[in-house]
């Protein structure tokens, strides 16, 4: 009987992008990233994480279905993450050590907090006595009812090391000044003291849309050791 041919190993870290709250893996920040980088021959897979759905979205979830897409144990992993996506990217490098680098762009740090200091306290009391919130799916284009089990997930997520992600690996931050969703001040908060941490501040909002080129040019440079630019 034949002896099968040994795997082989990877040749580089899987690229994943990870969205944000209310957007989907079509997001338009999303293919760009994707776009660039199968140009250079890396393959960008964007995750949906939509998950169990957006009505019942859970960062637990979220977390689980990042980790199931890193691969084996011997394999490594770039991740890039846009808002919530970009919590839950610096929380998985916390947990898991085949993530080797983060792209975060406009990441959602204490989510749980922000989203309480946009809605006020009275906004805040509704959503967890009702039950549910509702909010725009920028994705499917529709009003979608958020369910208020994301708040006590979220929390317990979040309360690890002090509320702030412990992450060890080289990370980049490209955040908006006028962000009015996620505050800039939280990602210099999490950036300061941290040598491994790059912040480049840019003159832009939340979706950071006008600011594409800059991601890709500054995600490029800081990627060169993963293969970027090639």
């Amino acid at each position: 009987m034949s002896t099968p041919p040994p795997v082989p190993a990877p040749t580089g870290p899987r690229w994943l992008y990870l969205h944000g709250f209310a957007s989907g893996p079509d997001s338009k920040k999303g293919v760009e990233v994707a776009r660039h980088y199968a140009s250079q021959g890396i393959h960008v897979e964007r995750l949906n994480l939509r998950v169990p759905s957006l009505e019942e979205l859970r960062v637990s979830a979220m977390l689980e279905t990042v980790r199931k897409a890193l691969g084996g144990p011997e394999e490594r992993a770039v991740l890039f993450g846009s808002s919530l996506g970009g919590l839950t990217a610096a929380r998985m490098a916390e947990q898991d050590a085949r993530v080797c680098a983060l792209v975060l762009l406009a990441p959602a740090f204490r989510v749980v907090e922000q989203l309480r200091r946009r809605m006020g306290d009275a906004g805040w009391e509704h959503w967890k006595k009702v039950g549910w919130i509702e909010t725009d799916d920028f994705a499917e284009k529709r009003k979608v009812r958020i369910h208020s089990g994301f708040i006590p997930d979220a929390e317990a997520v979040d309360a690890k090391s002090g509320g702030w992600p412990d992450v060890r690996v080289p990370t980049l931050i490209i955040h908006g000044r006028a962000d009015d969703t996620c505050d800039v001040r939280y990602s210099r908060q999490w950036a300061e003291g941290r040598r491994h941490v790059h912040l480049v501040e840019v003159d832009d909002g939340h979706e950071l849309t006008a600011s594409l080129p800059r991601i890709l040019s500054e995600s490029e440079a800081f990627l060169r050791p993963w293969g970027a630019g090639s």
